[in-house]
């Protein structure tokens, strides 16, 4: 989860090695679910209801010092990035599929 809370090229980085990896199991049929169907609205959800308010914790308690504040903020600024964004880098995603077969 330390991704969703670093700057947004980190973020997105390891959010498509993450989504690679189940996009890989679906195709091999070790996953039931196409991950690209819920992969958006996942994300924001992952971030509304488990990053922020970890992040917020995190700050709350000053575990990280100041590090803690940059989080939230990350977090926060990722968020909204994604919403932005999130639908198209999803389409990325699936394209370099369609085009390259399997990316392994």
């Amino acid at each position: 989860v330390a991704h969703t809370m670093q700057h947004w090229h980190v973020y997105v980085k390891w959010n498509e090695k993450l989504f690679d990896e189940m996009y890989q199991a679906y195709t091999c049929g070790r996953a039931t679910s196409d991950p690209a169907r819920g992969w958006y609205q996942g994300e924001l959800w992952f971030f509304d209801n488990y990053i922020i308010p970890l992040a917020r914790k995190l700050k709350e308690c000053g575990v990280f010092g100041v590090s803690s504040d940059e989080y939230l903020l990350y977090a926060q600024a990722n968020r909204k990035e994604w919403e932005a964004r999130g639908r198209d880098i999803v389409e990325a995603y699936m394209e370099k599929y369609r085009v390259n077969g399997s990316r392994r």
